[in-house]
This record gives C-alpha cells, sequence and structure tokens, in this order.
C-alpha cells in the first residue's frame, strides 16, 4: 500500500514555442513570406544575364559600340563640287551655334539685330576675315576645320538672320589646269617647218618614180622640199607642253581661294601679285602656308604634312613664275 503522507508525481504538460497569440502571427507570417521570397531569388537568378555592378552602363551595347567607335574619321571634299560643301545653316549648326544662339563670350546672339548692326556695317569681307582668322575669344572657324567658302555661308547665314541682306557667296571657280599653265606663262613647243634646197645629182633622174606633184625642176635648177628622217616630225602642227597636274592638296584646300584670289589670297598664275612672293624662296612661303598667314589658316585649314604643303606651294610658285 501507498504511504498516505507520500507525495504523488504528477507530469507537467510540454510547452511549445509559441507561447502568445502575437507569436503565433509572426509565425505565420515568416512561414509564407520566407518561401516566397525564396523563390522569387531563385526564379530571378535563373533568368538574370551577366550583369553589371550597381549604376553602371558599361556593358550595354551602346557603351560597347561606344567604346569600339573609330577614333577619327576621313572627310574628302572636292573644293569644286558645291554639293559636297556644306551650306550655311549646317555649319551654323555644327560649328556656331554653342556660341551665337545663346550670346555666350561676348559672341553676338543670332537673330539680334541690335547687337548685329554694327558688325554688319563693317561688311561682308571684314566679317569673314573675322570669323576665319578668330577674332576675341572666337578661334579660327570657332575650331572648326571648314573650308573658306563655307565659313563665308555660315557668316551670311547668320547675318541675314539677324538684319544684313547680303548676298550668298559665289562657289570657287573650278581650276582648269590648261587655263592655269596659260596665266602663268608656260613655254610652249614649237618646231618650224625645215626646208633644204637639194640639187639633183648628176645622171640621175629626180623625176624617177614620182607623182606629178613631186616633180622636180629641170637639171640645174633647184627644188625646195622637206627633209625626211628625224626632220619629218617638223610637218606635225605645233603642240603646247601640257601644265603639271596639279597636287590633291591643292584641289582639296588651296583651289578655293588661289583658285579666285578670294580674301587676299595671290591667285594662282598672277604673275605680278605672286613676284613679291617668290622673292621671298620657298622655304619661307611653305612656313607660312604652315603656320597660317593674315586670313589663311595654318595649313590652309587641311592636316596636311609638311611635305605636302611644301609640294603644293613648289606647284604654285611655279605655275605662278
Amino acid at each position: 500500500m501507498t504511504d498516505a503522507h507520500e507525495p504523488i508525481e504528477i507530469d507537467e504538460p510540454h510547452e511549445g514555442p509559441i507561447k502568445t497569440p502575437k507569436q503565433l502571427i509572426l509565425a505565420v507570417i515568416w512561414a509564407f513570406v520566407i518561401p516566397i521570397t525564396t523563390i522569387v531569388l531563385l526564379a530571378l537568378f535563373v533568368q538574370a544575364q551577366i550583369k553589371p555592378g550597381a549604376g553602371s552602363n558599361v556593358l550595354t551595347p551602346q557603351a560597347v559600340s561606344e567604346r569600339l567607335r573609330p577614333v577619327g574619321h576621313v572627310e574628302v571634299k572636292d573644293a569644286t563640287d558645291v554639293a559636297s560643301l556644306k551650306n550655311g545653316q549646317e555649319v551654323f549648326t555644327a560649328q556656331c551655334s554653342a556660341c551665337h544662339t545663346p550670346g555666350s563670350l561676348g559672341a553676338p546672339k543670332f537673330g539680334d539685330a541690335a547687337a548685329w548692326a554694327d558688325r554688319i556695317k563693317t561688311g561682308l569681307e571684314s566679317l569673314i576675315k573675322s570669323a576665319v582668322h578668330g577674332k576675341g575669344a572666337m578661334p579660327p572657324q570657332a575650331g572648326g576645320d571648314f573650308n573658306e567658302f563655307e565659313v563665308a555661308r555660315a557668316v551670311v547665314y547668320m547675318t541675314n538672320q539677324s538684319g544684313a541682306s547680303f548676298p550668298e557667296p559665289k562657289p570657287p571657280a573650278p581650276v582648269n589646269p590648261a587655263d592655269t599653265a596659260a596665266a602663268a606663262g608656260a613655254p610652249t613647243t614649237t618646231t618650224a617647218l625645215s626646208t633644204a634646197t637639194v640639187a639633183p645629182s648628176p645622171g640621175v633622174d629626180a623625176n624617177a618614180g614620182r607623182q606629178p606633184s613631186e616633180l622636180s625642176p629641170p637639171a640645174g635648177g633647184s627644188m625646195t622640199a622637206s627633209t625626211s628622217g628625224p626632220t619629218a616630225a617638223a610637218t606635225q602642227p605645233a603642240v603646247a607642253t601640257p601644265a603639271a597636274n596639279p597636287p590633291p592638296l591643292y584641289a582639296q584646300s588651296c583651289a578655293v581661294c588661289h583658285g579666285a584670289g578670294v580674301a587676299g589670297a595671290p591667285k594662282l598664275g598672277d604673275k605680278a601679285a605672286w613676284a613679291p612672293r617668290i622673292a621671298q624662296g620657298i622655304d619661307t612661303l611653305t612656313t607660312h602656308a604652315i603656320t597660317g598667314k593674315g586670313a589663311m589658316p595654318p595649313r590652309g585649314g587641311s592636316t596636311a604634312s609638311d611635305a605636302d604643303i611644301r609640294t603644293v606651294v613648289t606647284y604654285m610658285v611655279s605655275a605662278s613664275k
């Protein structure tokens, strides 16, 4: 029998981790949130491509294409083809608009008739010279690489939109090498017709085997006939020696001004205009062409080498002597 005074042991019920209603609510929420979040992250991981770091777009197609873009490009202009040259609006948009549209750095604002009035009074030639050579805070051609005809078009476009009425510049006349040689006084080669007085040999019929028009005068007389062999070429008509072809650089950069004598440039073939310059020597003229002088920008606005510049200077000097 059990002792009536012996205590009876009663097993206590087991307690779980959730003891309050708040803990139950949180447990239910996390039971849904954690699995769903895990599934979403796994789906994104499977579908995602290689991505750069946050805030970077270095691997986008546009960024890759930009890095692979050539450092520079070649643009060939034919100075005699007006259709290939920029018009005034295109030059203005590409080079002049940055300052003249907002009127920054003291540049007269595009369309501001009052700001342009005094400048227009100086004349178109003065405005073109300032645009080509630079003035004040504006560098030569505003830092562009256009020929003088294109710059003139831009000046006319800006000024006519700001109260002026200048005519559209005339395109440079194409240079004909034959005309250049004639203007330069290129020497021509002519050969006079050779004649000789020939007496028939004794005992020989000078008229044997000849046509009636070729009959000789009687014996003891004389006749005038063209000689044969080396002198046969004398019967050919006189032919002028063609002038040497101009270097490609001349047509690309120099003909615009020197072909028509624009902006004070000595016209090709004008002996009087070239005489004092030729007296300075090829070296001095080449230095002027490389560094620029007056309205002429360095290298005539091209990127030609010193050797190419010297070649075209030598050509112009030879054609203007």
